[in-house]
């Protein structure tokens, strides 16, 4: 593993950072800051090495070579960064997502586009199989994106796989940990944990979370040296397909409510009305937990939102702003390279 100086494991601590604020929002991808910010394959490598021969090296070699042969340094720096983000940036994000939605889901949209075509650079050769790979990577997520998301389950049992299941997704670039936590119906689970300091379930998540990273790193590190090419067309797949989670425009037409027990039409409740469902979710969690909806154009949302604002202008800023921040981003990296 790299030799660093503290600055340069500062700077890792600022990409975690970036990764749990991504990750804290349901759409939006942690391992696609990490894949864009050139962490993600040593991100990957070091998780799968986590093994029993880490204990026989510290038997036989002490604790600084376990040290090393963990790459410590780099997961303490990381974790830091992302933990921090994570914990502090959820509330940041339910309050963006609750009075301005439009425009955070333009920033995002913006800086995925740009992530498209910065991961699609990477692939070094195209061919038949590797336009089909990006195409079912990109058909499979949008499927998901389009999953209603389930009744909020509060059974330890439950979060202990929704924490497996959703760090598979935080480290793939494109699907969203945060948006299959809301389809397992587990992120106010999480996200009451959080607020109200209840150890027992948020120990559990990271039980389920450590599992499944643990394995799923295994089978990327192994994809990612015999089929890295394919590989990668999958993942730029995966991110074209999640774009429909985070387009700014959406229309609510179905809700479960969970004191009636079943599913509801738009039209029969009242204190929802057509908002996207981002805009009136989080106020309304107690009585409707889960929502289906589908995107729109921004002429369409004012015409069924009565004239509301669908603040065109404002959201085509924000979607270059988030463009720019990944080119930016890659000349700076691009300029330290040189």
């Amino acid at each position: 593993m790299p030799t660093r100086s503290f600055k340069q494991y500062l700077i890792i601590t600022v990409k975690g950072l970036a990764m749990g604020a991504a990750d804290a929002v349901p759409g939006v991808s942690g391992g696609t800051i990490a894949f864009i910010s050139g962490i993600y394959e040593e991100l990957i490598s070091t998780i799968s090495n986590i093994n029993l021969s880490l204990f026989k090296t510290l038997k036989e070699r002490g604790i600084s070579e376990f040290w090393k042969q963990l790459n410590g340094n780099f997961i303490i720096a990381l974790l830091t960064g992302i933990a921090i983000s994570f914990v502090s940036f959820m509330q940041l994000a339910k309050y963006l997502i609750e009075n301005q939605p439009i425009l955070i889901w333009s920033f995002f949209f913006g800086l995925i586009i740009a992530s498209i075509a910065y991961i699609g650079k990477q692939i070094k050769t195209w061919n038949l199989k590797i336009s089909t790979a990006l195409i079912i990577g990109g058909l499979v997520a949008y499927y998901i994106t389009t999953l209603p998301p389930l009744a909020n389950n509060n059974n330890p049992y439950f979060l202990l796989i929704a924490g497996a299941i959703a760090i598979c997704a935080m480290i793939l670039p494109g699907i969203s940990g945060s948006f299959i936590l809301l389809i397992l119906g587990a992120y106010k689970t999480l996200s009451d944990a959080i607020h109200d300091y209840n150890f027992k379930n948020i120990f559990i998540f990271i039980g389920g979370a450590i599992l499944g990273l643990l394995s799923f790193s295994r089978v990327l590190k192994w994809l990612f040296k015999h089929y890295k090419n394919t590989t990668l067309a999958v993942l730029t797949g995966f991110i074209i397909g999640s774009l429909n989670i985070i387009w700014p425009w959406k229309q609510t037409f179905l809700v479960f409510s969970k004191e009636a027990g079943k599913e509801i039409p738009l039209m029969e409740i009242t204190d929802l009305g057509s908002l996207s469902v981002y805009q009136k979710s989080i106020q309304n969690f107690e009585n409707y937990n889960a929502m289906l909806e589908k995107s729109i154009s921004p002429f369409t949302y004012s015409k069924i939102n009565n004239g509301l604002d669908s603040q065109l202008l404002f959201a085509i800023f924000f979607m270059i702003f988030g463009f720019l921040t990944i080119v930016l981003l890659e000349l700076f990296a691009n300029q330290k390279n040189k």
